[in-house]
């Protein structure tokens, strides 16, 4: 196993699985092939074609699109083809700074192909032996991957607040850092991959933010998200992403790009390091 399978487990997406999805004129999504036909059920809302689905050209607005969206949605969920329902809307966009066209249903995303944003935030320390790095766990009753391991902070970008915002607000919540800490993170970059579980595609972004924390300070659990925090030597956490799939895969590459930046992953030792700076934004 190698760090590049992580890159490639997060670039498994086949577009011949899927028709794209448009809004107003812009390609927002992919659509699995079979609920693309299922959604004809709904001719006021979607305009079903072979080769697309369109949001109906009439819904004009955000809020006439966001409703006339719901609907149909909700009626999925009830039928159990969407899961996880959480009341939490996410921006439809075709770009992070572009006006979003609509919001939607963040458990629905996956399903139009929506591109998510998120924010990831690698915590670590300086000891006298070298960096360490502060680890989560997930809870062990987490509707998505539960028990995996994570980073630090992490979580999805809702709509209406900014990313430092959402990067204070999710300190507090996972692992009660204060905000006079979280505000001292620092935003490193973006990561982009385009994704196929099996319930549709995840073309999404992820903020990576760097936080370097007191050797004193220690993470608490604080909203149950988390089941607990370990503090590993970097060197152990680069065995256990080059070795084995035990973090959350997408989190793999925020932790991938931090091992490049910190100089523990370099050039003249790994021999995939061209591959691995070009993957960790091959969905850009």
């Amino acid at each position: 196993m190698a760090y590049l399978d992580h890159i490639r487990a997060c670039n498994n997406f086949d577009p011949a699985g899927f028709r794209p999805f448009r809004v107003g004129g812009d390609r927002v999504g992919y659509v699995p092939h079979a609920l693309a036909e299922e959604l004809r059920r709904w001719p006021k809302v979607f305009r079903v074609e072979d080769g697309a689905v369109a949001l109906d050209p009439a819904l004009t607005g955000f809020e006439a699109r966001s409703e006339a969206m719901d609907g149909p949605l909700r009626q999925l969920a009830a039928e159990g083809r969407i899961e996880a329902w959480r009341d939490e809307p996410y921006p439809v966009t075709p770009d992070w700074h572009v006006p979003p066209l609509m919001r939607m249903e963040r458990a629905a995303c996956p399903h139009f192909g929506i591109r998510a944003f998120g924010v990831h935030l690698n915590g670590f320390v300086r000891k006298a032996d070298g960096l360490h790095m502060w680890i989560a766990r997930r809870a062990y009753d987490k509707p998505t991957f539960p028990g995996m391991l994570d980073n630090m902070v992490a979580g999805g970008q809702p709509l209406g607040i900014g990313l430092m915002e959402n990067v204070i607000k999710e300190c507090a919540e996972e692992a009660g850092i204060p905000e006079s800490i979280a505000r001292k993170a620092v935003p490193i970059g973006m990561i982009s991959y385009t994704h196929q579980p099996p319930e549709g595609c995840k073309p999404d972004q992820m903020f990576c933010y760097d936080l370097e924390l007191p050797e004193d300070f220690s993470p608490r659990v604080t909203d149950g998200e988390v089941a607990e925090f370990y503090l590993w030597p970097v060197e152990k956490v680069a065995e256990v992403v080059r070795r084995t799939f035990e973090f959350k895969f997408n989190c793999n590459l925020a932790i991938i790009d931090f091992l490049i930046r910190h100089g523990v992953i370099d050039p003249d030792s790994e021999p995939d390091y061209a591959a691995l700076i070009h993957g960790l934004r091959a969905g850009a």
